[in-house]
C-alpha cells in the first residue's frame, strides 16, 4: 500500500473554492496510485474567532476547556472535506484526533505527541482511500481533548508521516521556501531543497512556512517533507538530510525576527552565581532567552544584556524588578525597537570568513551591530528595528543569494 501525507493549512479551507482546490491535489495523488492521509487546519481566522469568544466568556478561560472549544475548527474542516471527497465519488472518511487516537501529554494548549496508533491508521486505510483527519488535536490518557499551539497542524502531519513510514507534503499560500522573505527582497530564490538544520534556524527566526516542532520531528524520524502551494503547481522545497551539495553552499539564507526585546541589569556585582540568580528565576517563569552578553567587569560590577520576546517582556520585567532588589543592580533597561537578523547555512561548518562577511556589509550600510551570537551554522546579529529590511537586502546581497 503506497501512502501520502497531506497537509493543507487555513487559507487552503478558507472556503468552498479553496476547498475544491485542495480536493484536486488529493485526486491528483491518488491518481497516482496513493492513500492518502490528509491532515487539515481550521478555515482561516477561525481559532482565532473561537479564542475570542473564550475571553468574551471568561476573565480566566481554563486551558482544557479551551482545547475542547478551539478543536471544532478543525472538525468542522475534516467534516465538510469529507463530504466534498464522497461527492467526488472517493470513499473518505473524517477522524479526529481522540479517535485515531492521537495520544499526548497533559500540557493543554501546547501539548506533546507521544504517540499514533499506526495500526489502527492502516486498517482504516485498508477500508478507505482517503481519510480526512483533524490537525493540531490529541487527547490524554484520561481522553481529554489536547491542542499542539500555533501551527500544530504541520506538526500532526509529520507525525503521521513518521507513525506510517511515508512522505509528507504540506500545503500552504507560498510555493516553497525563500532564500528570505521575497516581501522584502524581490530578487529572493525559491530553494529546491533545505537541510532539516536550516529550516529550524529558519524557523527559530520567526520564518513561518514550517511550524518548528515539525521540523523537530521530521528530522528526527527523518520524515522528508516537500513544502508546496495549494493554489499553484509549482515543484515547491524539499526539507530533508543535509549532503554534500548543501554544504558546498556557504550561506543558504536570510532571516530575521522582530518579535524581540532586549533588557539591560545594568551595575549588578560581578560575584559568581550571579547568572545563576539572574536567569533561574526566569526560566522558572517561563520565559525563553535567547542572546546574552556580559559586559567586562569595572569596580567588581558588570551588566548583563539579554534578549526575550516582545510577548514575554511584561512577565520579564516583573521578574527583573525582583532580581534588581536581590542583587543591589543600579536600573534595568528595556528597549522594544530592536530586531534579530541571521544569516544561516550548513556551509558555515567548513567555511571560514563568514562573519567578517556580514559585519563588514552591514558596515558598509552604517548598521551598528548592538549583539551577535553565533551557531554552527548561523551568524545572528541584534539590530535596531528600523534597520531591519535595509539589513536583510544588504546580508542577501553580501551572500549572493539573488536570481541569476
Amino acid at each position: 500500500m503506497r501512502i501520502l501525507v497531506q497537509k493543507f493549512g487555513g487559507t487552503s479551507v478558507a472556503n468552498l473554492e479553496c476547498m475544491k482546490k485542495v480536493r484536486e491535489k488529493v485526486l491528483a495523488a491518488r491518481a497516482k496510485g496513493f492513500k492518502v492521509v490528509v491532515v487539515l487546519s481550521a478555515m482561516s481566522g477561525e481559532t482565532n474567532r473561537l479564542l475570542g469568544l473564550a475571553k468574551e466568556w471568561s476573565n480566566s478561560p481554563d486551558p482544557a476547556e479551551i482545547d475542547v472549544l478551539v478543536s471544532t475548527g478543525e472538525q468542522v474542516s475534516v467534516a465538510l472535506f469529507s463530504m466534498l471527497m464522497k461527492d467526488a465519488g472517493v470513499n473518505t472518511r473524517s477522524l479526529l484526533g481522540y479517535q485515531v487516537p492521537v495520544s499526548t501529554d497533559c500540557a493543554h494548549g501546547n501539548a506533546r505527541i507521544l504517540g499514533i496508533n499506526q495500526d489502527k491508521l492502516q486498517a482504516l486505510l485498508e477500508e478507505h482511500d482517503v481519510l480526512a483527519v483533524a490537525g493540531f488535536q490529541g487527547c490524554t490518557d484520561g481522553s481529554r481533548v489536547t491542542t499542539l499551539g500555533r501551527g500544530g497542524s504541520d506538526t500532526s502531519a509529520v507525525a503521521f508521516a513518521a507513525a506510517l513510514g511515508c512522505e509528507c507534503e504540506i500545503y500552504t499560500d507560498v510555493d516553497g521556501v525563500y532564500t528570505t522573505d521575497p516581501n522584502i527582497v524581490s530578487t529572493a530564490r525559491k530553494m529546491d531543497r533545505v537541510s532539516y538544520d536550516e529550516m529550524l534556524e529558519m524557523a527559530s527566526m520567526g520564518a513561518k512556512v514550517l511550524q518548528i516542532r515539525s521540523v523537530e520531528f521530521a528530522k528526527k524520524y527523518k520524515v522528508p517533507v516537500l513544502v508546496r502551494s495549494t493554489f499553484t503547481d509549482a515543484p515547491g522545497t524539499l526539507v530533508t538530510q543535509e549532503d554534500s551539495r548543501m554544504e558546498a553552499v556557504l550561506v543558504s539564507g536570510i532571516a530575521y525576527d522582530k518579535d524581540q526585546a532586549r533588557v539591560t541589569l545594568r551595575d549588578v556585582p560581578d560575584v559568581p552565581g550571579i547568572a545563576s540568580n539572574l536567569f533561574g528565576p526566569l526560566a522558572e517563569g517561563g520565559v525563553v532567552v535567547d542572546m546574552i552578553v556580559q559586559n567586562p567587569s569595572r569596580d567588581n560590577k558588570t551588566d548583563m544584556t539579554f534578549t526575550v520576546p516582545r510577548g514575554d517582556l511584561d512577565k520579564t520585567l516583573e521578574l527583573m524588578a525582583e532580581i534588581q532588589k536581590q542583587t543591589n543592580a543600579a536600573e534595568v533597561l528595556h528597549d522594544l525597537h530592536v530586531c534579530k537578523v541571521s544569516a544561516i547555512g550548513v556551509g558555515m561548518r567548513n567555511h571560514s570568513g563568514v562573519a567578517a562577511q556580514a559585519f563588514d556589509a552591514l558596515r558598509r550600510e552604517n548598521i551598528n551591530i548592538l549583539m551577535i551570537s553565533t551557531s554552527e551554522i548561523k551568524i545572528t546579529c541584534l539590530i535596531e528595528e528600523k534597520y531591519t529590511e535595509l539589513a536583510v537586502r544588504t546580508l542577501h546581497d553580501a551572500f549572493g543569494l539573488g536570481k541569476e
